[in-house]
């Protein structure tokens, strides 16, 4: 059985993502190709985003450190360290309001 440290993988991405022009560093630490499931690390730099974009699907956020705002055109939710929320089947942005790292959970081909 395989076992990665979320915490240890989160602090080498929010370096990364410090040092990165976009102010985001990913890792997928499940799925891909052949797999329906995929789960992704996501560290985002302060007052960094992923702009608006469609949903993937369905999927969930979790806030493992920090602080992000999710919007639509008509909501928003405000996450901070062990909350949860279902991503919206529309449009939406996430902006990190503190250095922030998510772990986002897509279900693909739904």
């Amino acid at each position: 059985m395989d076992s990665i440290s979320l915490t240890t993988l989160g602090d080498e991405q929010l370096d990364a993502a410090r040092l990165a022009n976009s102010g985001r560093a990913a890792h997928t630490i499940h799925g891909g190709q052949g797999h329906a499931l995929r789960q992704t690390l996501l560290a985002l730099a302060a007052d960094h985003e992923l702009g608006q974009h469609d949903s993937p699907g369905e999927a969930t956020l979790q806030v493992l450190r920090g602080h992000v705002r999710l919007s639509t055109a008509h909501d928003s939710w405000d996450g901070m360290a062990g909350d949860y929320v279902v991503i919206p089947p529309y449009r939406h942005s996430v902006v990190a309001v503190d250095d922030s790292i998510i772990l986002l959970t897509i279900l693909a081909g739904r």
